[in-house]
């Protein structure tokens, strides 16, 4: 070919005609279809781009996160591996329930149209998909399987109901796990977020806290740093020791977990929560109507403001004095605001020479304030700021002169002896709050009998699904939609066969996505949740791409269910995800974008205009996947030239 009849052929280079032709060539061929055959020789590389929720077509976000697995898993295909890279849509939740009800239709209409709306996108996107491995978490095969689980769960006790005080979102009216509460708002709507006590369904994920811990070892230099940090802090492990306070008029003591327990000849009083039934319990009877009269204010605040440094303390006398258990002094007994039920018992020692919120309240409400840790620094009592730090013990009786580490062990051993206390571990992390007082979700299969209580629904009976409820009321109102279709809730108990009803939550959403790459291993496997030959062969996931905002909700579920699964024999890894590559975000001259700012980018007009080589080049080489990218920055058009210098010189070649 002569220089002249190259350049012809260069000029004629055209994105859309190059797309067109090839992408109906690979809808022929399915050339990204993973090898079933065991035998295949080839090695294996599992990626996984955490899937899209379809709450509307792909949008620039969108483009760089499965712009970067897409290149990955070409990669690895030009390799000579055998490659799994499926797709799937994460099909429950709000998004699509609300939706429905502002535009009067189906939350299944809503989300089956768009899912086949980003599935046009996704093929004219070019993405390498084995498009045989398609899943939607909200089809009954699919959902059949969370139920199952749930069952497993329940059976070794993992799964559990309970009377809790929950995050209560007044606009979406459903309860909100702690992760999913942001600065005090719900993540979905931005309400602010109220506490209310509810009955509602738990996963003990508490009791892995420590191997979800010990395991992110096997973790490092994988995940990005930052992704453990995050995760550790949550799970927020500390160790210490329970005392025990016997309090005036209380048969029983009551304990409390410290991490200072050297700090105990300190304690000048002593806090419970004002929401907590314990409050009500060590209340003096003549001081109950003022305690009510408190909670009914404290109830009005976010936990984030509970416990802001910033905010005046506030608090009732319940009348009554605990006993510090090292010095026998007799303490005074507060109600106060910025003390949580849900920590520990719901009850500390305060000790405000040494913590600044026990000395701001005891300042406020003139407690007093000694100090028993000697740091060298002025007196609280005087300055107002207490002194945290490390030093040598003070007013301590036979701990005094030693240091902290040395003065917890004495002060430990002493309450063991004396059998007041004993050495414990406590966490941040709460147990997993999986009920939802909506309808869009996978319904929890327990029939509850007056005569039997609560009944499993039998293997053989699942999946319930969900009534259709077309053209009915779907607006939350406090309690599911669910409640409301008798049809389906009264059913016969499947244990006695009387009349009984079935429980009308659904499950979170993260329930969904905690296994769903491992039904990507065999999505039409009908014995259980996954063939657990298959997921030998193709698990753990080598390589997992996907945003940090998923750090502590679904990365560590997925974690926890492997755990579990493993223990019940069904997985032989303890860990989902090999690596871990997270992707920045994709905002516009500075801000992220938004219909409200009018910043938005369309990704179809981006892709007529340019190309989707163009703009999937763009977004790789723009900057390291975790950097977020300005696209007013960016310039497709000089990858369109690239390509036709690409072009040109294949053009020479052939």
């Amino acid at each position: 070919m002569t220089a002249a009849e190259s350049a012809e052929l260069a000029q004629r280079y055209d994105p859309r005609d190059v797309q067109e032709k090839w992408q109906a060539r690979w809808t022929e061929l399915d050339p990204f279809r993973a090898s079933e055959d065991p035998e295949d020789p080839r090695e294996r590389f599992y990626l996984v781009d955490m899937f899209p929720y379809p709450s509307g077509d792909l949008h620039m976000g969108h483009a760089e996160a499965y712009a970067i697995g897409d290149a990955l898993a070409r990669y690895h295909f030009l390799r000579g591996r055998n490659v799994l890279h499926p797709i799937g849509w994460d099909a429950f939740g709000l998004p699509a329930e609300n939706a429905a009800i502002r535009n009067n239709t189906h939350p299944a209409d809503w989300t089956y149209a768009n899912i086949e709306t980003q599935a046009a996108s996704f093929r004219r996107y070019a993405t390498s998909f084995d498009w045989s491995r398609r899943l939607q978490t909200c089809d009954p095969t699919y959902y059949r399987w969370n139920q199952w689980l749930f069952l497993r769960f329940y059976e070794r006790g993992l799964a559990y109901r309970r009377d809790g005080y929950v995050n209560w979102c007044p606009v979406d009216q459903t309860v909100l796990a702690n992760e999913q509460v942001i600065a005090g708002k719900c993540e979905r709507c931005g309400a602010d977020v109220v506490r209310r006590m509810l009955n509602q369904w738990y996963f003990k994920i508490t009791e892995y806290a420590d191997r979800l811990l010990a395991d992110a070892e096997q973790l490092e230099g994988c995940w990005p740093d930052r992704v453990l940090l995050m995760q550790r802090n949550w799970i927020g492990r500390s160790e210490g020791a329970e005392v025990q306070f016997a309090v005036e008029g209380r048969d029983e003591p009551v304990t409390v977990f410290t991490t200072r327990p050297d700090t105990l000849y300190g304690a000048t009083f002593f806090v419970v929560a004002a929401d907590s039934p314990l409050a009500e319990q060590l209340c003096a009877p003549d001081r109950l109507p003022e305690l009510r009269t408190y909670v009914a204010q404290v109830r009005k605040l976010t936990d984030i403001e509970r416990q802001s440094t910033d905010r005046e303390k506030t608090g009732v006398f319940l009348g009554r004095h605990a006993i510090n258990p090292v010095n026998g002094e007799r303490i005074p007994v507060w109600a106060a605001d910025y003390v949580l039920p849900d920590y520990g018992t719901g009850a500390i020692m305060a000790v405000p020479a040494h913590d600044q919120r026990d000395l701001d309240f005891a300042r406020t409400y003139g407690l007093d304030v000694r100090v028993v840790v000697d740091t060298g620094q002025p007196d609280p009592a005087q300055t107002g700021i207490a002194t945290a730090g490390n030093g040598t013990l003070v007013n301590s009786g036979p701990v005094n002169g030693l240091a902290k580490a040395e003065a917890i062990a004495t002060i430990t051993a002493i309450l063991a002896e004396k059998d007041l206390g004993h050495g414990a571990v406590n966490y941040r992390l709460r147990d997993w709050l999986v009920s939802r007082q909506r309808f869009w979700g996978t319904p929890i299969p327990i029939v509850h009998c007056p005569a039997c209580g609560e009944v499993p629904v039998p293997d053989d009976q699942l999946p319930v699904v969900l009534p259709d409820l077309r053209g009915q009321d779907l607006v939350p109102r406090g309690v599911s939609p669910l409640a409301a279709a008798e049809d389906w809730v009264n059913v016969p108990c499947p244990a006695c066969g009387g009349a009984a009803k079935r429980d009308t939550d659904t499950m979170d959403t993260f329930m969904d996505s905690s296994w769903y790459f491992l039904r990507y291993c065999s999505v039409d496997y009908a014995e259980g949740p996954f063939d657990p030959a298959e997921v030998r062969r193709w698990a753990p996931v080598d390589m997992y791409v996907g945003g940090v905002e998923h750090a502590i909700l679904h990365l560590l579920y997925s974690r926890f269910f492997v755990k579990v699964l493993y223990d019940m024999a069904l997985l032989d890894f303890t860990e989902p995800f090999t690596r871990l590559i997270n992707q920045g975000q994709v905002i516009n001259h500075g801000k992220a974008m938004s219909k409200s700012l009018g910043n938005g980018v369309d990704l179809g007009q981006q892709i007529g205009r340019f190309g989707v080589d163009a703009i999937r080049l763009t977004m790789i080489f723009a900057s390291p996947p975790e950097d977020d990218i300005d696209w007013a920055d960016m310039h497709p058009e000089a990858m369109v030239k690239f390509l036709g210098r690409v072009w040109r010189i294949a053009a020479d070649v052939a």
